[in-house]
């Protein structure tokens, strides 16, 4: 998820200047972004109660929640597309065998800390969870979705940048025909195919492991080669790269405007109008996540490129720590995951319970546990100021220094 620009240099953000490479700061910014939104679900998960994993699920789920967990559909495809875009940009300053490399070797890096280290923060347990027959469970996530599609890109980026562009494209514009046609799996059910976990989630047994395939695969490798293509406008000069941004990002907007309402393609789950407008706006927002539909995908990095243009304008108060937090994602992730499970131990110990009945993955904490919405945008909020410290310290010693063990960190 580290960028490398070989583009025009913004002004700095940080005390240090970037000594590995030249950085565009509206791609940090909007990293940066999207890193700390995605912590209010995480904290949601951990220590609200009677939290559910996807609360939009729920037809009666309330306004507040539902939004609280909407905002945080950005995250994913901005990480992912931002990860082919920063070794698009890479590949200015490497030859494609260097990048296969590199590539290839950060790919495999992710999925192993995925299977033993992120794993292990959701659940406490790495000997393995008692309700699910004592197995260890693995759940590959967004950082199992990214190191996957970098082994993909890794091969495809041979074919240059356009041609990666034209096949995310079609991949994002047609997975959606599989619908259909794909077989039937259900997330706790291991009777599916493995391969099924191409374009739905499959929990498939591994001798000790449970592993989960949170993220299907397919469509998260389109929006990568979609990052990958399109990163030669991050090469333009700034004004030139700004109207360009806009103008996709409001091109997609409107896509996703017209095809929503049209309801004809691009995402399984239907909507409707009801006699309440914000039950209406609810279900019309409520696209497919797992996997990502054409339109969740237009409705999330529409938004997210019209940000990006615009990124320069945003006051430097705010610009700077976002900034800090976008170029140490991966630390900023494996961290928050650590530090938001230490503290759901901790208000569960708080609240009477055992903290071993909190040493597990959310979904079997006990009944009663946890606190109110107001009370999980304090938490988050707490959890973002810890970790500010920390991601500046790595930030400053990436800036300053070259040693290639900190292209994984």
């Amino acid at each position: 998820m580290r960028h490398a620009a070989a583009a025009v240099l913004e002004t700095p953000t940080t005390e240090h200047p970037d000594a590995r490479s030249y950085r565009l700061a509206s791609i940090d910014m909007l990293r940066g972004l999207v890193i700390v939104i995605m912590a209010i679900d995480h904290v949601r998960d951990y220590v609200m109660l009677g939290a559910e994993q996807d609360p939009t699920a729920d037809p009666q789920v309330g306004a507040a929640v539902f939004f609280t967990r909407w905002i945080t559909h950005f995250c994913a495809p901005v990480f992912v597309f931002l990860a082919g875009t920063s070794a698009g940009l890479m590949a200015a300053r490497k030859p494609p065998q260097a990048l296969a490399r590199f590539l290839l070797a950060r790919g495999v890096w992710l999925i192993l800390i995925e299977w033993f280290v992120i794993s292990t923060a959701w659940s406490f347990a790495p000997s393995g969870i008692e309700q699910i027959g004592g197995r260890v469970l693995v759940a590959l996530g967004v950082i199992w979705a990214i190191g996957a599609s970098m082994i993909v890109l890794a091969g495809a980026q041979f074919l240059g940048r356009r041609a990666c562009l034209l096949v995310g494209a079609a991949v994002l514009l047609g997975h959606n025909l599989l619908d259909p046609i794909w077989p039937a799996t259900n997330i706790l059910d291991e009777s599916g195919p493995w391969w099924a976990a191409l374009h739905s989630q499959v929990p498939v047994g591994i001798g000790p492991f449970l592993v989960v395939f949170i993220y299907p695969l397919l469509s998260w490798i389109g929006v990568m080669l979609l990052g990958f293509g399109t990163s030669a406008v991050f090469e333009e000069p700034a004004a030139r790269r700004t109207t360009r941004l806009a103008a996709w990002g409001l091109t997609a907007i409107a896509a996703f405007l017209l095809l929503r309402m049209a309801g004809l393609y691009g995402d399984p789950n239907p909507w409707r109008a009801s006699g309440n407008a914000v039950s209406t706006v609810i279900d019309f927002l409520n696209t497919t996540k797992y996997p990502p539909s054409l339109l969740f995908v237009l409705m999330t990095l529409g938004p997210a490129a019209v940000l990006c243009a615009f990124a320069d304008r945003v006051p430097e108060t705010m610009r700077r720590p976002l900034v800090v937090f976008g170029r140490v994602p991966f630390a900023f992730y494996v961290a928050h995951l650590y530090l938001i499970h230490t503290l759901a131990v901790a208000l569960g110990v708080a609240q009477g319970f055992g903290a071993e009945q909190l040493m597990t993955i959310m979904f079997f904490f006990p009944e009663g546990y946890g606190i109110g919405l107001p009370g999980v945008y304090l938490v988050w909020l707490v959890v973002v100021v810890l970790l500010y410290p920390v991601c500046r310290w790595v930030a400053s010693i990436k800036a300053r220094r070259r040693d290639w063990w900190l292209s994984y960190v």
